[in-house]
């Protein structure tokens, strides 16, 4: 990489981290650490929303599926958009008139509500462990980014540069610090793809006669895709619009119903068909150019020795001019950071606020409570990118957590919102069962019926379990099913 966009891209590092320090000072109590003061506006929450779902670790992945698959890999973010409409319509009125919602901080708080300190507590633990995966992932990629964009960059220096700075920003900004970054790094990643990554890249292959010419026709349209992959999005990602940590801390920093709306249709504009779109675009370009043989001179000769996901990144760096490579990197940099920095939030709140506070009783002293969330937050980056540096795809890395948490947790939160004889017990056993049904079946490996995803058969799971001991184990919920009404 040129210096000069070696430092454009510095330049804007340092920026993020200057944000991070700003709030640093600004946070005084866990009202802004976790959710903003709870006042912020729809516009900041709704691009939040979209850059934290889609974010950088969905960009790589869906170049990714570009490049394997064509424009069919957009079907994957349309999942998205269905889940935020859904959501919007279904859980957003629920969660918005429930009595404590003023003092709520993480998805499994709703829990204690509904059902026992006992399910919050295993909540806290699935979310919480689901979302250190999903930090990993985008810890990730981010690395992989930087490796394919700096020349000599070795993965795990990627990975410890790309983990260092996520987990500093994060631990000193908070809530507030990432939604309002967030709102900038996602115009700069939107800016830089329609202004310059996707009129360069197609120029750059040779335009629409070349594209039809080197690429198999069915890349070019839209059902280059299987059934069992369309159910698989499915059940894995419009759930996760239900049981998201780091969507009911954007919730909760909502300051009532109408806000928090308004940003998830907003939200779901964006994901599809916009970067849908756009993130498949490039990996179908990259595809191209490695068809044409752009690459031979980074050693990749051989289109199968080349890992789809470092297509996209490798196109960049091959057909972007002095200054705009720089502020390229930036923004896909900008995307990534802005899903690893909530995620790693979600993370820490769940760690803090459902587990440990229930035992040591730490939410008293809000000045306590401040510096064990940071620590936490410190702590669980670590982990997250010890975790990284074990995992090779991203987009796999992302599905499985998605997966861990949707099989084990969106029964149970619909039970709770929608069905007045769902209890505590049947909460507690569907979460187990459900979430390590889906993490067995992937651990072994086990041939599926219809090659059906393991996500499938964990979610069937929690709901057979949950509704026979809901019969069985009649209500003793906390607070009663009307305060939600």
């Amino acid at each position: 990489m040129h210096w000069i966009d070696l430092s454009v891209f510095i330049i804007y590092m340092i920026a993020v981290l200057g944000i991070g320090f700003y709030f640093l000072k600004k946070n005084k109590s866990a009202d802004d650490y976790y959710v903003g003061g709870r006042k912020m506006g729809s516009l900041h929450i709704g691009l939040s929303v979209v850059a934290t779902d889609v974010g950088g670790g969905f960009s790589i992945g869906l170049g990714g599926l570009g490049f394997v698959m064509g424009l069919s890999g957009s079907w994957m973010l349309f999942t998205g958009l269905i889940g935020a409409w859904l959501s919007a319509v279904f859980l957003i009125p629920k969660v918005s008139k429930l009595e404590n919602f003023k003092t709520l901080y993480t998805f499994p708080q709703i829990f204690e509500s509904f059902y026992s300190k006992k399910v919050a507590i295993a909540a806290g633990l699935i979310s919480g462990i689901g979302y250190i995966g999903f930090t990993a992932s985008q810890i990730l990629a981010g690395a992989k980014l930087a490796s394919a964009s700096f020349v000599n960059l070795e993965m795990n220096t990627a990975l410890i540069i790309m983990g260092t700075i996520v987990v500093v920003y994060t631990v000193l900004g908070g809530i507030k610090a990432v939604i309002y970054t967030d709102t900038v790094q996602w115009i700069i990643l939107m800016a830089g793809l329609v202004l310059i990554g996707i009129p360069l890249g197609y120029f750059a292959v040779g335009g629409y006669e070349e594209i039809s010419s080197t690429v198999r026709s069915e890349m070019l349209t839209l059902t280059n895709v299987s059934w069992q992959e369309l159910v698989k999005w499915a059940v894995t990602i419009i759930p996760i619009w239900f049981v998201g940590m780091t969507l009911y801390q954007r919730i909760f920093s909502c300051p009532d119903e109408k806000t928090a709306k308004k940003a998830w249709y907003i939200a779901g504009v964006f994901e599809y068909p916009l970067m849908a779109f756009m993130g498949v675009m490039l990996g179908l370009f990259a595809r191209v150019a490695a068809d044409q043989g752009m690459f031979d001179y980074l050693g990749y000769e051989a289109i199968q020795d080349l890992d789809p996901e470092m297509g996209l990144p490798m196109l960049l760096r091959t057909i972007l001019p002095v200054g705009l490579m720089g502020l390229m990197m930036s923004a896909y940099f900008s995307a990534i950071m802005s899903t690893a920095d909530s995620c790693l939030m979600a993370a820490s709140g769940n760690f803090v606020t459902d587990i440990l506070d229930r035992f040591f009783n730490i939410s008293g002293n809000h000045k306590k409570f401040l510096r064990t969330s940071q620590f936490m937050t410190l702590i669980l980056g670590v982990f997250a990118l010890l975790l990284a540096t074990n995992m090779q795809n991203v987009l796999e890395l992302m599905l499985y957590s998605y997966a861990f948490m949707v099989s084990g947790l969106f029964v149970p939160v619909i039970g709770a919102f929608y069905w007045k004889r769902s209890s505590s017990i049947a909460a507690f056993w569907a979460m187990l069962l459900g979430g390590g049904t889906t993490i067995t079946l992937i651990i072994t490996s086990v041939k599926l019926p219809l090659d059906l995803d393991a996500n499938i058969f964990g979610i069937t799971a929690s709901l057979i379990v949950f509704i026979l001991l809901s019969i069985i184990f009649p209500s003793n919920n906390f607070i009663t099913k009307e305060n939600s009404k």
